[in-house]
């Protein structure tokens, strides 16, 4: 039995509530945010619960970058949201690391986190996610986001 929805909150009080096979989560544990890293994940690992994360772009901004026109959370990103995600796409680009593939190696490094869902339109797409997960991210890349406070500093982050 599993659930999807895009509160981690909500992923917290259905585990409490039942036994449950699968949770996806969307746009809640990203690179530019990790709600439900303080209690959402430990429970699901505690309890056995595969979490599936949708929305890893974070409705795209993680994918294009701090561009105007970029979209979070289904919407046009709003100013703070826009210079965090610069931040962050700054840190990558001083590593050689494209802001997506950093996005997806994060999320992958969770040990709750059974699998990345992600949407594409067309085969290129997907062989662009494909080839950005393929790609190691040097481990100084995680400590420079945490150091800058970007990264929740308990987050997992992948092994070098």
């Amino acid at each position: 039995m599993g659930v999807g929805v895009n509160e981690a909150e909500m992923c917290v009080r259905f585990a409490r509530a039942g036994d449950f096979d699968v949770m996806m989560l969307a746009g809640r544990y990203s690179l530019l945010e990790q709600g439900a890293l303080p209690e959402f994940l430990p429970l699901a690992l505690e309890k056995k619960i595969a979490v599936m994360l949708a929305g890893v772009f974070n409705s795209g901004i993680l994918a294009t970058g701090a561009k105007p026109g970029a979209f979070y959370n289904y919407k046009p990103a709003p100013p703070e949201v826009l210079a965090r995600v610069a931040r962050i796409a700054a840190v990558c680009t001083s590593h050689g690391v494209a802001l997506p593939q950093a996005a997806l190696a994060f999320c992958a490094a969770h040990p709750a986190v059974a699998t990345i869902v992600l949407g594409a339109v067309t085969p290129q797409e997907v062989a662009r996610n494909l080839d950005l997960v393929a790609r190691p991210v040097p481990a100084a890349l995680w400590s420079d986001l945490k150091a800058q406070g970007l990264l929740a500093e308990a987050a997992p982050v992948p092994e070098a």
